[in-house]
């Protein structure tokens, strides 16, 4: 029987052909197209705070906060002990270390900062939507919050009064996430709550009332259905007043310093962004200020859903290069059939599709928060920045999920277990689609803005014509598009084709940047394979002209 006796620890097999984690490197100096986009205006004035958070977002520290942050979801406390009302989230310690690095990186404020100052710097939207860029690859979930607060402030400028009482908070570049009142805090951050049950993106059935008590003081009673980061200090909501559906500002505390009437019911159970917290909230007679003209909500909070669309369309771009930088160091690693995946010349074409998706993404990303830049000044920026973001928001969210499972397929079955951050980027995509908006909703946006609004119209035609001549079949699709906006009933396609109104106004709008700001091979293979149709279904399909080496080798130069 000794004899027979089996060795514990006996090896099994030599582990070989592994692909190692892709960690310590700089996300923003490693992204030659998100470089060339900060220097191109004239922001490198930020090249050293973006040097900085590329290099801690791409540390095995922070990538591990990422995965213990969804691994480890918030929970909801609603009552204490002694059964009084508590109304708590409790986020894990790497949910706070994700807050306080975007918060002390000013992602939350940087352009509102930027503002206060007597000599502004140019660049500042585009230098933190690059920030947020390299920060959503690493972990989507927190920068709801960061997102809200930024845009909140945005929305807060039309009343004066209360943006001065809060912003010296919400511009704080501290993090401080203690539940107590804001007059005792360092900083704080804001939420949202427009949708309803019975209502959904239709707001205006919105059912929730506001009650007058006071020079514009309300108190609210109601529900939202989805009410985003409601461990905030404050919100901004839709209510129904006396005049009609109106925005609020409804904090956590009242001035008093008493809880406010803002109780949570439960935490979704989502899909994915699982770090973050999305709850079902009632306000039992809650305290609230009105923001805006009464009967004028929607008006008054569009620009916060302005600002949280940019953001939805810098997600989508950031999750498209996560997932191809994944691919692209897999490929490099990986042998199979007795040569590396990346010498397989199939695979080539995968990444070099990839690859172009992608770039044509960031300068869509970059070119939409430069125009936030510019549309305080400027009302044909203002114009263009109207009927972009729009664009933006539907067609980079949409491509991001085609082309994050794409690249999780490169990684093969590794790709789909949960050691790996191809899972997370997956589950995350389908969510920008939705939020601020889903697909019908922005399309419908898009009719409205180019039928009652002539400038939005004027400044679509004006950017496209920027390229005129440089690629023959962007001039074809430009003068396509001008005569068909041109020619129909109110500047614009009837409802049923208004997707595909939009996807050919991206295609062109991405078309444009890239013969005037990308690289002429990635141009080349966008124009050839997006505008003239010699492509596939799939990623993948690039035909044969198409310079697949000259694309895949450039992107390999950016790691080396």
């Amino acid at each position: 029987m000794d004899s027979l006796a089996i060795t514990p620890h006996a090896a099994t097999h030599e582990v070989l052909n592994q692909v190692p984690t892709l960690t310590g490197y700089n996300l923003f100096l490693s992204d030659k197209v998100l470089t060339q986009s900060v220097a191109r205006a004239n922001a490198d004035w930020a090249a050293g705070q973006l040097t900085d958070l590329g290099g801690i977002l791409g540390s095995e520290e922070a990538q591990r906060w990422g995965f213990e942050a969804n691994e480890n979801e918030p929970v909801l406390h609603t009552h204490d002990r002694y059964g009084n009302r508590r109304d708590e989230v409790v986020f894990h310690p790497s949910w706070h270390n994700l807050m306080r690095t975007s918060v002390e990186h000013g992602l939350h404020n940087l352009p509102w900062v930027e503002m206060k100052r007597a000599e502004k710097r140019p660049g500042a939207q585009l230098v933190r939507a690059a920030l947020m860029m390299m920060t959503a690859q690493n972990e989507t979930g927190h920068t709801c919050p960061i997102s809200m607060t930024f845009s909140g402030m945005a929305a807060l400028r039309s009343e004066p009064d209360l943006a001065r009482e809060w912003e010296d908070k919400m511009l704080s570049p501290v993090y401080d996430p203690q539940f107590r009142p804001a007059q005792e805090k360092q900083g704080v951050l804001m939420g949202m709550g427009m949708t309803e049950k019975q209502g959904g993106s239709d707001v205006r059935a919105n059912t929730t009332q506001a009650e007058p008590i006071g020079s514009r003081e309300y108190l609210i009673t109601g529900h939202k259905w989805f009410c985003s980061a409601p461990m905030c200090d404050a919100f901004l909501i839709l209510a129904q007043a006396p005049k009609g559906l109106s925005c609020f500002f409804l904090p956590r505390w009242t001035l008093t310093g008493e809880r406010n009437r803002f109780h949570i019911q439960r935490l979704k159970k989502k899909m994915g962004n699982r770090s973050n917290a999305s709850s079902e909230v009632e306000f039992a007679g809650a305290w609230a200020q009105l923001v805006g003209e009464e009967g004028r909500g929607v008006n008054t909070i569009i620009e916060m859903v302005h600002h949280t669309r940019l953001d939805c369309a810098i997600a989508g771009a950031a999750l498209m290069r996560q997932a191809f930088v994944q691919a692209l160091h897999h490929a490099q690693h990986r042998k199979a059939f007795g040569k590396l995946l990346i010498d397989q010349p199939l695979m080539r074409n995968v990444l070099a599709d990839l690859a172009v998706e992608s770039e044509a993404a960031t300068l869509f990303m970059a070119r939409l928060a430069s125009s936030f830049d510019a549309r305080e000044s400027d009302l044909h920026e203002r114009a263009f920045s109207r009927i972009a973001t729009a664009i933006g928001k539907y067609w980079l969210c949409k491509r991001a999920c085609m082309h994050v499972g794409e690249a999780l397929e490169c990684l093969g079955g590794n790709g789909y277990v949960e050691e790996s951050v191809m899972p997370r980027l997956y589950r995350e995509a389908p969510l920008n689609s939705i939020w601020e908006g889903s697909g019908n909703v922005i399309c419908l946006d898009i009719l409205r803005a180019l039928g009652k609004e002539p400038a939005t119209l004027e400044a679509m035609i004006s950017e496209l014509r920027l390229s005129a001549g440089a690629n023959p079949r962007l001039s074809s699709l430009t003068t396509d598009i001008e005569s068909g906006l041109r020619k129909s009933k109110n500047g614009a396609d009837s409802e049923g084709q208004a997707r595909r109104l939009a996807e050919k106004l991206a295609l062109a709008l991405q078309a444009s940047l890239l013969v005037r700001h990308g690289s002429p091979v990635v141009a080349e293979a966008f124009c050839a394979t997006r505008l003239a149709g010699d492509h596939g279904y799939t990623f993948g399909t690039l035909p044969s002209g198409v310079d697949v080496d000259g694309i895949v080798g450039r992107c390999i130069q950016s790691f080396e």
